[in-house]
């Protein structure tokens, strides 16, 4: 497996989960960890990166859980597809407050609030160094915002799809729970899905697989770690 880490990206995908908006919280928005996260992503913009963006819903509703628990899926979904939306607006206004220019785009038609999302529009904004922000998932229900981000990066022609989470990279086992989980710093799509490593929802991984798009997964939490591996050093694990 080839070292495609070794020169950087010019173009970036970069996959936040809900839950990283709530902080120690755990459930909703927590307005001084998304101003860390805003500050991290400006310093990343000023790189000279072009970024995309795509944030979960999982600090306001996960529509797989509640669907568990009784709710009918498709209303359930289209729920946190909503939840995806409102982090986005957050997540914006405060990059606008520190200069930064950026466009929400969703997948669901709300004009008031945002554009809705069209692919040459997309690339366009990217083009001017605006950052785009993807919300609203793919618009369907029954697909994850992992995928959703997936598939953004494809139509962006993105350089590598960043997943920033709590822990370090990926992992033989759920680290929380298991203390000899071993840190895997690369590793094939194959693997991936074959070891269940839940790294990403199959399907998003079949995606990358198919469109030979790497994945980098790593901890929001280690400052400065997404600019490094946009720079080309080694942090994470490197999914190829």
């Amino acid at each position: 497996m080839s070292d495609r880490r070794s020169s950087g990206y010019g173009r970036v995908l970069l996959k936040l989960s809900g839950e990283a908006l709530a902080g120690s919280r755990g459930f909703g928005i927590d307005p001084k960890t998304v101003e860390g996260i805003a500050d991290e992503i400006r310093a990343i913009h000023d790189l000279g990166v072009s970024l995309g963006l795509v944030i979960g819903g999982g600090n306001i509703v996960r529509g797989a859980i509640a669907s568990q628990r009784g709710m009918d899926r498709v209303s359930a979904d289209y729920m946190g597809m909503l939840a995806t939306i409102m982090n986005a607006l957050a997540v914006q206004d405060l990059l606008e407050k520190r200069e930064v220019e950026t466009r929400v785009m969703t997948a669901i038609r709300m004009p008031q609030l945002a554009e809705p999302y069209i692919r040459r529009r997309a690339l366009r904004h990217m083009e001017k160094g605006r950052i785009v922000i993807f919300a609203g998932g793919t618009g369907n229900p029954y697909f994850s915002t992992d995928t959703a981000a997936v598939l953004r990066a494809i139509e962006m022609d993105a350089d590598v799809v960043i997943k920033a989470t709590k822990v370090e990279g990926v992992y033989s086992a759920d680290p929380a729970s298991d203390p000899a989980a071993e840190f895997i710093p690369e590793i094939s799509y194959h693997e991936v899905v074959r070891r269940d490593l839940r790294v990403m929802d199959a399907a998003a991984v079949s995606l990358c697989r198919e469109n030979d798009l790497p994945i980098i997964v790593l901890n929001l939490d280690a400052q400065g770690a997404v600019r490094r591996a946009i720079q080309g050093r080694r942090v994470g694990t490197l999914v190829s």
